[in-house]
């Protein structure tokens, strides 16, 4: 309950206002700038690489296809893609062990697009302060030239991202080109201003709600930290008692801390918490703090690091363990899962057969011979033209009609129908099974195979 604290003394989060953050330097602003920086060159860069003539990553939906960098993944490869999302969320926890939500302060696109349109605030509407007595201030043209020039570079800067994403499910340059013509169609249109209406509110009007009230992780982090995680900490032995004091003042002669009370700290933190209150579902591990920090401590004189990354151990005057079995254990299933997807990329049949025997289950054929009909699609998963062959294991037990060689465009799929008919006609009734082979011609290790059944009735 916060009813008993003076106004003055609550942060912006708890005061339920909007946030304004302070300007400031440091370390992991730079570290977080590469980050961003990063991210946005892959997120709106990579959809305009081409690859052998075709968009270098694009999720083909019509044709049920995800083309990454030449490879070409179905259906029938989803395996794989949960395989990717478990290497993932394993690597989320691993790195939640190490240092806390670092992903959430550097990473998460939520964080990441936050700064930016906090940084279009500041280009817009001026520092903290400016910002605070602009919403203080009645309407004017001033004030309407501002949050018009904010609001419209948030809403560019939204659709460029939904453009950006939609990209990666319809051609971006084909969208690109529909865009401008005004052409878009109406599903397209309505993605779109979804995913625009999506990032301006999350990024924009939400913000930090969406990381304390919206997001799981949040709420299952904390289990994942022990004593040796590395978080965003406030030293209290070494900053209390806080206060103000003059520069170059000796605090234990003042029988003060070092820290001096000056909320640097809270002005700089995107979800408008005091580090110094101890740890907070709030706090996203961004650093802010530590770098504003040690910028107060650079102008005092006094040793960096009174807001730091530390673990509780080393707080208490341990010493951080790194080799401990929670992290070892997550490092080792890493490990096996990234071995496992590079295996299973490796031998991934790039040949799928489909076998459907016919719903008659038997007829008779012209020579008397009982005979099932059996239709086969073979699914070319290159993005080359192929020839196939198509046997039956155990012919000599059989008469075939219908194999031999197939070819199929490349991403198509290739259909044939085959008549089989049992030489031996004494044997019993009942069903016995069948292997059809396809074999790629031009590539002999690419070989899959399907079973199906045969089914005879009894001879009389």
């Amino acid at each position: 309950m916060t009813s008993h604290i003076p106004l003055k003394d609550l942060t912006p989060a708890q005061q339920g206002g909007p946030i304004h953050t302070r300007s400031f330097k440091g370390l992991y602003r730079n570290l977080r700038l590469l980050g961003a920086g990063a991210l946005m060159l892959l997120f709106f860069g990579t959809a305009w690489i081409d690859w052998n003539g075709q968009q270098a990553v694009l999720w083909d939906l019509d044709s049920k296809q995800f083309h990454i960098f030449g490879a070409t993944f179905w259906p029938q490869d989803f395996t794989l893609l949960s395989a990717i999302l478990m290497i993932a969320a394993f690597g989320l926890f691993f790195i939640t062990v190490v240092a806390g939500r670092v992903w959430c302060g550097y990473s998460c696109p939520q964080s990441v697009w936050t700064w930016i349109f906090m940084w279009v605030e500041k280009v817009t509407e001026g520092e903290r302060h400016q910002r605070i007595r602009l919403d203080a201030a009645p309407w004017s043209l001033n004030k309407l030239l501002r949050r018009g020039a904010k609001h419209g570079l948030w809403l560019a800067i939204s659709l460029a991202t939904a453009i950006g994403f939609i990209g990666y499910f319809i051609p971006v340059r084909e969208l690109v080109g529909d865009l401008l013509s005004w052409q878009v169609g109406a599903t397209t249109a309505f993605w779109l201003l979804c995913f625009t209406a999506a990032t301006y509110f999350n990024a924009g009007w939400l913000r930090e709600k969406v990381c304390v009230h919206m997001c799981p992780y949040s709420r299952f982090q904390s289990a994942m930290f022990d004593a040796d995680t590395l978080l965003v900490t406030y030293d209290a032995a070494r900053g209390e008692t806080r206060g103000p004091r003059k520069k170059n003042t000796d605090p234990a002669a003042s029988g003060l801390g070092d820290c001096i009370d000056c909320t640097v700290c809270v002005q700089v933190c995107p979800t408008g918490i005091d580090i110094r209150d101890g740890l907070q579902i709030d706090c996203i591990s961004c650093g802010a703090c530590i770098d504003a920090c040690n910028g107060i401590m650079d102008q005092m004189g006094y040793q960096r690091g009174l807001i730091r990354y530390t673990s509780e151990r080393a707080l208490a005057g341990g010493k951080t363990h790194w080799l401990r079995p929670r992290l070892v254990g997550y490092a080792i299933a890493l490990l096996l899962m990234i071995g496992g997807l590079v295996w299973g990329l490796q031998t991934r049949p790039l040949i799928d057969l489909d076998i459907s025997r016919d719903r008659s289950v038997f007829r008779a054929n012209s020579s008397g011979e009982i005979e099932n009909i059996y239709t086969l699609k073979v699914l070319n998963k290159t993005q080359q033209p192929r020839e196939y062959s198509l046997s039956l294991a155990d012919a000599e037990r059989f008469n075939t009609q219908g194999l031999g060689n197939l070819q199929v465009p490349a991403g198509e799929t290739g259909t044939v129908a085959v008549r089989v008919s049992r030489r031996d006609a004494t044997t019993a009734a009942g069903s016995e099974p069948l292997e059809f082979v396809v074999q790629d011609l031009n590539d002999p290790a690419s070989r899959v195979s399907d079973q199906s059944t045969f089914v005879a009735p009894q001879v009389r």
